[in-house]
C-alpha cells in the first residue's frame, strides 16, 4: 500500500513539474510575442485572458521572472519587460511603457511640465522625476520610479501632440501648452523656476499655436502671468502679443505675479499684474541683456569722445 502511495505521489509531482514547465514556456513565448509587437509592458489581466490557468501558477511564474530580472512590477497588475540592454538598471525609462500604463488605467494623459520642456531643449532645469498630467482623479505617484502625476480638472485636448518612441507613441504637451500648464501649477514650481524654463522653451514656441491653445485655456490668471513674463522678462513680444489679443476678449482682474506672496507692489496696467516679487532667473534675463547692451553702447560712446 505504501509503495502505491509513493508511486502516486511521485506521478503527481512529475505531472506538476511538467505543468509548471509548460506554464513557464507558454508565458515565456507570450512575452516574446509582446516584445515582437514593439511593446515593453503587459498586464495581469492580459495573462488571465490569454491563458486558462490558475492565478497561483501565473503568479509563481511572474515571481520567477522578476527574480531573474526579466520583468519589473510598475504597479499592481502592471509589468514591464526588461530587455538585455536595461538588465543592469533593472527598469525601463518611463516613456517606453507610460502609454500602455495609462491605457490600462483608462486615463487620458500627456507627458508635460518639466519632462515635456526637456524634450524641447529647456534642459537647464533638469526634471527630478517623470511628470505626467492626467484627468482628475490622478493615479498615485509611482515613487520608486519617480513618476509624478498631476491632475487636471478640465482636460483640454488642444496642444497635445504624439511623440514617437521605440515602443510606439506617447502623448506630450506642445511647447505652448507646456508653458501655460506651468502657471496652472505655479504653486509647485514657483515664478523664478518657471521663468528660467521659459527663457529656453520660447525658442520652440509659435504665436499662432499659443493663441489657439490660450483661446480654449480656462485659467485666465495663467494667461496673464505668462504674457507678463514673456513680455517683460523673456522679451518674446510676438508671443506675448498673441496672448494679449486673447486676454482682452475676456474679463480679467488684478492678480499678484506670485500667488505665494503678499499682494503688495506696483501694478502693471496692461496685464493687471501686481509685481509683488523680483524675478531671479538662473539664466541671464531679457532685462539684464537689454541693460548690458545699453551700458556697452554708453561705454563705447564715452570712449569715442574721450579720445577725440
Amino acid at each position: 500500500m505504501q509503495t502505491v502511495t509513493k508511486c502516486v505521489t511521485l506521478c503527481e509531482n512529475i505531472l506538476m513539474e511538467k505543468y509548471n514547465q509548460n506554464t513557464y514556456n507558454k508565458l515565456d513565448s507570450y512575452l516574446k510575442e509582446v516584445r515582437s509587437q514593439g511593446r515593453y509592458a503587459f498586464t495581469l489581466d492580459e495573462l488571465k485572458n490569454q491563458f486558462q490557468m490558475p492565478y497561483p501558477a501565473i503568479k509563481q511564474k511572474l515571481h520567477r521572472l522578476k527574480l531573474k530580472n526579466e520583468i519589473a512590477v510598475i504597479r499592481q497588475g502592471f509589468y514591464a519587460i526588461i530587455p538585455a540592454e536595461y538588465s543592469k538598471q533593472g527598469i525601463l525609462p518611463p516613456y517606453l511603457f507610460i502609454d500602455d500604463l495609462m491605457k490600462s488605467l483608462n486615463k487620458l494623459y500627456y507627458v508635460g511640465l518639466l519632462s515635456a520642456a526637456a524634450m524641447y531643449g529647456a534642459a537647464h532645469q533638469q526634471p527630478m522625476g517623470y511628470t505626467v498630467i492626467t484627468e482628475n482623479p490622478a493615479p498615485r505617484n509611482i515613487d520608486k520610479l519617480n513618476i509624478v502625476f498631476f491632475p487636471k480638472q478640465t482636460f483640454l485636448q488642444e496642444g497635445i501632440i504624439q511623440q514617437k518612441t521605440a515602443a510606439g507613441y506617447i502623448n506630450v504637451s506642445s511647447p505652448e501648452r507646456t508653458a501655460l500648464d506651468f502657471f496652472d501649477y505655479i504653486h509647485k514650481f514657483g515664478i523664478n523656476r518657471i521663468t528660467t524654463i521659459l527663457q529656453e522653451l520660447t525658442e520652440a514656441m509659435k504665436p499662432t499655436n499659443i493663441a489657439k491653445i490660450a483661446k480654449q485655456f480656462s485659467n485666465t490668471a495663467a494667461i496673464q502671468r505668462l504674457g507678463f513674463i514673456l513680455e517683460n522678462e523673456v522679451g518674446a513680444e510676438k508671443l506675448s502679443d498673441a496672448l494679449y489679443k486673447i486676454l482682452i476678449e475676456r474679463q480679467f482682474f488684478v492678480i499678484p505675479l506670485s500667488p505665494q506672496k503678499e499682494k503688495k507692489g506696483e501694478i502693471n496696467s496692461k496685464w493687471k499684474i501686481i509685481i509683488n516679487t523680483e524675478i531671479e532667473s538662473d539664466l541671464c534675463s531679457f532685462k539684464d541683456i537689454k541693460q548690458k547692451t545699453i551700458c556697452t553702447l554708453i561705454e563705447k560712446r564715452s570712449n569715442f569722445f574721450l579720445f577725440q
